[in-house]
């Protein structure tokens, strides 16, 4: 058995408002909103109501442009069977593991997202933040976190 060496999740999510983004080789892709029109055709043998339902939803999402453009009609189906077998009470525990990993793949979570380098348009403007006891504040970048101290001159 391997020991050491990169991991294909090793490390920090690339983070697109880091201070150093000319180290991240890869440019993000935004997502606006939701793809339109009817879902595709289900590619698998015959699917359940709850399979449509949550197929109709999936295809609804701005992944699914992503999913579309490179044709991963398969894949989203695959994901929306296991998902559904994995929501009844005698599923296995490894299937569950399963579901978050092509969730994970698909760009369905946030480090899915990030893997992906995929952000939605609505990031783009985060509204403001609550701050507790009724006060907001707006989401900063880190580069406007930082301040300049004026030093001693001496």
């Amino acid at each position: 058995m391997a020991s050491g060496g990169a991991r294909a999740r090793s490390g920090p999510a690339p983070d697109p408002n880091a201070l150093r983004r000319d180290r991240d080789a890869g440019e993000w892709t935004v997502l606006d909103g939701g793809r339109t029109g009817k879902p595709p055709a289900w590619p698998l043998s015959e699917q359940s109501a709850r399979e449509a339902e949550l197929w109709a939803d999936l295809w609804a999402k701005p992944q699914a442009i992503m999913w579309e453009r490179f044709g991963q009609e398969l894949e989203v189906a695959l994901y929306v069977r296991r998902f559904t077998e994995a929501e009844l009470m005698d599923s296995r525990v490894n299937l569950s593991t399963l579901v978050r990993q092509m969730a994970d793949s698909l760009g369905l979570t946030t480090p899915g997202m990030r893997a992906n380098r995929w952000r939605i348009a609505a990031e783009e403007s985060a509204p403001a933040k609550p701050a507790g006891r009724g006060r907001t504040v707006a989401a900063k970048s880190s580069r406007s976190r930082l301040k300049v101290v004026p030093g001693d001159g001496g």
